[in-house]
């Protein structure tokens, strides 16, 4: 069964690049004239590659430059053996997961792979084939290209992006710091962008920390706020019930002047909760709600 779900796989693949096995049996034909010839590819390209703003950081030294010439060969002398398999894709794969774990910019690769087909369709090439042969190698080359290009570039892109998913899950652990900034006291400084996910890690870490501290009075800054829309408005009226709930009164700090025409702008209803232009402002009432007068060292 997983057999014939792999073979099935493979045939869409071709199909959808318009490959068939007319077109890898000239991809074979032609890599017998230029897979003697990797030599060759592998001085021009290296030379060409001296000009990458990466080469520096890519090519640190001797060795690395070794394993990665070694890799190329195996790479260029897998696909002029024109088979196309769930082997040859999980390489391409991993090509992908390579190019992306080591820094290797898309720009880069799209023209390292350019480059390459120059080198095998023209600088390598002997003149051996027909017009209408080498014209035919030619496409069948292109075509195979365009699905590995696919294949590398579809795993580069997934692991870039479950890279930032990681960075921004790790930020908005970063951004949740509730502090008790007094006894009965809390604070949390908002930085950045607050969605439906972002507004439940917040709300449950103000909730956490009400119940460990039993706090009187949780502030929260949003000078840092990029954008406030209804979809923030209704977050800060949940977070402001939610708390209410627990004894704890909520203060919004941080409301600009832009904030406001938005808000108004908008027509949110903001009843119920208590705002403050300045996170000064926020504090003084908060102390007042505590029972907490403020003096000036010259006053005392």
């Amino acid at each position: 069964m997983h057999e014939h779900t792999s073979q099935t796989s493979i045939k869409d693949v071709m199909r959808l690049h318009d490959i068939d096995e007319v077109d890898l049996e000239v991809v074979r034909k032609y890599g017998a004239l230029v897979v003697p010839r990797m030599s060759e590819y592998i001085t021009h390209f290296y030379e060409w590659m001296r000009e990458l703003p990466e080469y520096q950081t890519l090519m640190a030294n001797d060795e690395v430059k070794k394993r990665a010439q070694n890799a190329q060969l195996t790479y260029w002398k897998t696909f002029f053996a024109g088979h196309l398999d769930d082997a040859y894709m999980e390489d391409r794969r991993r090509l992908g997961e390579t190019h992306a774990r080591i820094g290797l910019s898309l720009p880069s690769y799209f023209a390292g792979m350019n480059y390459s087909f120059v080198l095998f369709t023209k600088k390598l090439y002997d003149g051996g084939l027909f017009s209408e042969e080498y014209g035919k190698a030619v496409a069948a080359i292109t075509k195979l290209l365009h699905l590995d290009t696919t294949i590398v570039v579809e795993t580069y892109s997934r692991l870039i992006n479950e890279r930032i998913n990681e960075q921004s899950r790790a930020l908005m652990e970063m951004s949740t710091p509730v502090t008790m900034i007094w006894q009965d006291i809390l604070m949390l400084p908002v930085v950045g962008i607050i969605d439906s996910k972002r507004a439940q890690d917040i709300m449950a870490a103000i909730l956490l920390k009400i119940a460990e501290t039993r706090s009187r009075v949780f502030i929260m800054d949003i000078s840092g706020v990029a954008i406030v829309d209804s979809g923030v408005a209704n977050h800060l009226i949940k977070i402001t019930k939610a708390t209410r709930l627990m004894g704890c009164t909520s203060l919004i700090s941080g409301v600009s002047p832009s904030i406001a025409q938005t808000i108004v702008h908008l027509g949110i209803d903001i009843e119920g909760m208590t705002t403050h232009a300045t996170l000064r402002d926020a504090l003084e009432q908060a102390f007042k709600s505590v029972g907490i007068r403020m003096k000036r060292l010259d006053e005392v």
